[in-house]
């Protein structure tokens, strides 16, 4: 076989993917806390860029500062035909740059007060429980297992490690690691330290004095009827009326099956709205969300030292020209991702006007597409800007991806959108009889009264999606 060497011309387009254009696709997707975190590190690294702290009214130099930055100091590839085309399809290019990262930082206002500073910190489990051990004056063998068991404890305060590790781990003879454990399940919070749901359960009727052998018949064999609502199965088992198995139940739920629930590690994270709608009169006004948000400009001092005519080493001015053009791109970047926000906003508006009038249930099926067309972007683009990005609206705060539903046919023509579809449902449920819960089934006929088809696998696919149990959980006697 014969191999040989051939020049061939090949005409091809391609998307050359500059760092300054990388910069503002990869800030078009950012969230807003990403966006502060980003340009305060900037800020940190960056000594061409600075923070405007107080704009005079007086000086219009200031407002323009930025403007005038990247009209001076942009070379040839900052220029107007290379901002960012609303056509071109990103998403070839984005997966790389789609990472969100962790977000560790949060800027708040310079007059706002920092409650942080005087709150204490919230008491883990393991260290509430060590602190009361160490309050039973241990030996150092008994402090030592005790930290061990301490140390095998979930989330929930249960003990997920078998004894027989324990007692390998430590060293120590079984009884004693059984006599330490025995000791800390009398712990607060109670219940803690216990090695299933049973015995948890167990320990705090223990410690209520609670010896009903109906609670405990419940509790060692019929945990299984309970949790399916099945109370008729636990009279019938055990020869008692009804009244009195509802009145063990009642008993049995007044326990806690999560003795670790109160010490908690997780921590709120609240909602930063990115844009604000407010209804003025009889329109809707869309203002975007800068508090918190530093406003940029290029330093004046390298401004003046590029355009003096002083001597400059060579490589200090290329340095200084540089940090001035990541300066310039960055300060682009962010209006341009502002001015795409708002226009992604104001169409979601025109298309869903109803909600924003009236609620969920006047929402309007609608597609990425449909934005897209109306405002002449591509569809990857619109996504990349609605997705963790959340606006205030009179009807609360949504995620601008929520406004975007599949549709729903209805069985005499026309679509509604799946969100609505949701809201119906949980609708129905709130209504309903506690005693007679509505079915999957029930409420897929009743959806149907409404002029909605839908199966009843779907009916239970959005009721999970709600959170809502099953028609036989949710029934009360």
């Amino acid at each position: 076989m014969a191999f040989e060497l051939r020049q061939q011309l090949k005409l091809s387009q391609q998307l050359i993917m500059t760092p300054q254009l990388q910069m503002a696709i990869k800030l078009l997707q950012m969230s807003r806390l990403e966006l502060m975190e980003t340009i305060n590190q900037e800020l940190e690294e960056n000594p061409a860029l600075e923070e405007i702290q107080e704009v005079s009214t007086d000086d219009p130099s200031a407002d323009k500062s930025a403007t005038e930055a990247s009209d001076n100091f942009a070379e040839k590839e900052i220029t107007i035909e290379d901002k960012i085309r609303d056509d071109i399809d990103w998403s070839n290019y984005l997966e790389e740059y789609n990472s969100p990262g962790k977000i560790s930082f949060e800027t708040e206002r310079k007059d706002a007060i920092n409650y942080d500073s005087f709150t204490t910190r919230k008491e883990t489990l393991n260290e509430h429980l060590l602190w009361q051990l160490l309050m039973t004056s241990p030996t150092d063998e008994e402090q030592r297992i005790g930290s061990l068991i301490i140390g095998n404890l979930n989330n929930d305060g249960y003990l997920e490690t078998p004894i027989e590790e324990l007692v390998r781990l430590s060293g120590a003879p079984a009884e004693t690691v059984e006599h330490i454990l025995n000791r800390m399940q009398t712990f607060d919070p109670i219940g803690v330290c216990a090695r299933d749901l049973k015995e948890c359960l167990h320990i705090q009727l223990q410690h209520l004095n609670i010896n009903d052998p109906i609670v405990i018949e419940i509790l060692e064999n019929h945990l299984n009827h309970i949790e399916n609502k099945n109370y008729k199965a636990v009279s019938r088992a055990l020869k008692i009326s009804i009244e009195e198995t509802i009145a063990a139940v009642d008993i049995i739920k007044s326990l806690e099956p999560r003795p670790g629930r109160q010490f908690s590690e997780e921590q709120t994270q609240y909602i930063y709205p990115d844009i604000f709608v407010y209804k003025f009169e009889d329109d809707f006004v869309i203002t975007l969300n800068d508090d918190g948000m530093p406003k940029l400009r290029i330093n004046s001092f390298y401004k003046k030292s590029i355009e003096s005519n002083n001597k400059i080493p060579e490589n200090t001015r290329d340095y200084i020209q540089e940090k001035m053009r990541s300066a310039t791109w960055l300060i682009k970047s962010i209006h341009q991702r502002q001015k795409t926000i708002y226009k992604v906003m104001e169409s979601i508006v025109k298309f869903q006007r109803d909600f924003f009038e009236h609620g969920i249930s006047y929402l309007k099926p609608m597609v990425l597409r449909d934005v897209a067309q109306d405002i002449g972007m591509h569809e990857s683009t619109i996504s990349r800007v609605t997705t963790n990005k959340y606006a205030y609206t009179p009807q609360g705060i949504f995620e601008l991806k929520y406004f975007f539903n599949s549709p729903i046919k209805r069985i005499h023509g026309g679509a509604v959108a799946s969100a609505s579809v949701q809201d119906k449902i949980r609708q129905m449920i709130l209504s309903e009889d506690p005693k007679k819960p509505y079915s999957d089934d029930k409420i897929s006929a009743m959806l149907k009264d409404l002029n909605i088809n839908i199966a009843r696998r779907t009916v239970a696919k959005y009721r999970e999606m709600l959170g809502v149990l099953p028609s036989n959980k949710r029934k009360q006697v």
